[in-house]
């Protein structure tokens, strides 16, 4: 990390601030209008197409939400999953967001909800975040602010996460990297006050985020030790304030006792990572496919730096190698955080190219909550980006200009990501349910039992848990109450229990659809089942009251069913989300 102390009477130095992010926020407002279309960032009801994979995921959670009441626990969503109701967070649906969206929710268009916009969100202030950071280290000029800007908004790793909204909530990586920059430099309550509000809007984006967060500004009181600075101590009180609203808005907001299927260490960054060129826009064929040792495809450790960030490290090494061995000393503390999150990232199973190199064995089991091991090595990345420019941008009369230069090469290494980020944005993907029929059958109906229930999906059954996903994304629509949802978290591990749905009597005006895949166990069991049900398409629609006249039933089968177990654990985002179907959320 490259901050270097301020200069006297800097703050009458260089372009003003409100210009150098205004410039940044044009950055990421050019770069999100290139990339995403309207009906992306503004989506409504009734479209002819269908949201796939953990976007959709997302966007049913908000849905709900933004059709609830106000209630307590604020996040709970009680018609998602009826009767046990859905915690927002644990769908990934950003509380953050969606806490705005619903206090205005009366003038939103049917329909709406706010996981494209989110994009755009992150998109506009992406490149201002790494401005505002870099300005802390002492660089106001505006051709390094402009270089920063263009840099950031081409992280690979960043604009990777596509297809899971939340996590491109990079901005707030790059605003805890301000703050510490700031924080060690000189402390004071409205600096910390900002730290704590980074960290509490962090976790209201995504868990992970915070504890990256977190983690960034707990460089604080370690940087000013190791430099033998007396301010530590105030600085180690102000993490603790910062963890301790952490925690007591998870308290408060049920975060706590949260679990998923663990496996940390699954999805690991492979040790080649950083430098394993894939999908690089100016390195093309080095890296055909992800480097994997895990089995498990490597996506979640995907963090290829970018030809334009490692060329920077290239050059303040040839070109300033003083400052940059000065800078790395001084922010010794910030150096001992980063190995660490890296050491997290590598996981107890370090892989070096196709193979593992180190196993530690079993691991505590508070690490089984970071499963995707392989994105702690986000801030690393970012503090990098702006150590190594705030270093680059002082190299003479030249360095504004190489800043601008390497961010302008980190774009162009970024386009092949970009393409797949706009290509999956404007994928129109056909209804695989009949959309056209189920909706007004949904508009009368009080209540839907969907069966097969999410735990009840084999894991191996993509077919099924896209056909899951499309039904609960049209129920969405207007929030209709629903038996089932897709989570990544829960307080209670959900339980198969199909065959009690499938044999209960009928609630008053309740619909019920029956998949393919749940048929033969679900035909048997149904009460009145010639006279409530019929086929539509592949899936079988039974009603409450019975409609008055219906095509015949097929024939039950001889025997019933056996009920399928519940599955096994389930990846976390584990396929390249360019794959266009659901597996990305399995």
């Amino acid at each position: 990390m490259a901050a270097l102390r301020r200069r006297p009477h800097e703050a009458d130095e260089g372009t003003p601030a409100w210009v150098a992010l205004v410039c940044g926020c044009l950055i990421g407002l050019a770069a999100a209008l290139a990339t995403f279309p309207a009906d992306f960032l503004l989506p409504r009801a009734g479209e002819d197409f269908a949201p796939i994979g953990d976007a959709a995921q997302h966007a049913i959670a908000q849905r709900y939400f933004l059709a609830s009441p106000w209630s307590w626990p604020l996040l709970l969503i009680p018609d998602l999953d009826a009767p046990r109701g859905t915690h927002l967070a644990f769908a990934d649906g950003i509380p953050l967001l969606a806490l705005i969206l619903k206090a205005g929710a009366a003038w939103l268009p049917a329909g709406f909800h706010g996981i494209g916009l989110w994009y755009l969100v992150a998109h506009v202030l992406q490149p201002p975040a790494a401005i505002w950071a870099l300005r802390g280290t002492g660089e106001r000029r505006l051709w390094p602010a402009i270089g920063i800007g263009l840099a950031a908004v081409a992280m690979p790793a960043w604009l990777a996460r596509y297809g899971h909204a939340a996590l491109t909530g990079h901005f707030l990586i790059l605003l805890a990297i301000g703050w510490y920059v700031r924080l060690t430099d000189q402390q004071g309550v409205i600096r910390w006050v900002g730290a704590l509000l980074t960290s509490v809007a962090a976790l209201l984006v995504h868990p992970y985020l915070a504890a990256m967060v977190l983690a960034v500004l707990g460089a604080v009181p370690l940087t000013l030790l190791l430099r033998r600075e007396r301010g530590w101590v105030p600085a180690g009180l102000g993490v603790v304030a910062c963890a301790g609203a952490v925690a007591a808005l998870m308290a408060g907001l049920l975060y706590l006792g949260a679990a998923g299927d663990g496996g940390y260490g699954q999805f690991a960054m492979n040790l080649l990572s950083p430098v394993w060129p894939y999908r690089s826009g100016l390195l093309p064929g080095l890296a055909l496919a992800e480097i994997d040792a895990t089995g498990k495809g490597g996506w979640e450790g995907y963090n290829w730096l970018g030809a334009g960030l490692l060329a920077t490290f290239c050059a303040c090494l040839l070109l300033a190698p003083s400052a940059t061995l000065e800078s790395l000393r001084r922010h010794a503390g910030l150096l001992l955080v980063l190995a660490g999150l890296s050491a997290l990232a590598l996981s107890n199973r370090v892989g070096l190219g196709a193979r593992i190199v180190l196993d530690l064995g079993p691991v505590p089991a508070v690490l089984e909550q970071f499963r995707a091991s392989g994105r702690f090595f986000w801030p690393v990345a970012y503090a990098a980006l702006v150590g190594g420019f705030a270093v680059l941008a002082r190299t003479g009369r030249a360095g504004p200009w190489l800043v601008v230069g390497f961010g302008a090469l980190q774009v162009g290494d970024s386009l092949p990501i970009r393409a797949d980020l706009r290509a999956w944005a404007h994928a129109r993907p056909a209804w695989v349910i009949e959309a056209a029929a189920l909706r007004p059958l949904m508009a009368e109906a009080t209540f839907l039992t969907l069966l097969p229930s999410w735990p009840c999906i084999a894991p191996d059954d993509a077919a099924t848990f896209n056909q899951v996903h499309q039904v609960l994304a049209l129920a969405s629509e207007t929030a209709l109450p629903v038996s089932t949802m897709h989570l990544a978290r829960w307080r209670e591990r959900p339980r198969c229990d199909d065959a009690a749905l499938a044999a209960a009597p009928f609630r008053k005006g309740e619909l019920r659809l029956i998949l393919p895949a749940s048929l033969a166990l679900a035909l048997p069991l149904l009460p009145e089942a010639e006279a409530r049900c019929s086929m539509l398409g592949t899936a079988m629609v039974c009603r409450d009251p019975a409609p008055l006249a219906l095509p015949a039933t097929p024939p039950a089968p001889a025997e019933p069913a056996p009920e399928p177990a519940p599955p096994a654990a389930r990846s976390e985002d584990a396929a390249p989300p360019d794959t266009g179907d659901a597996a990305s959320s399995r």
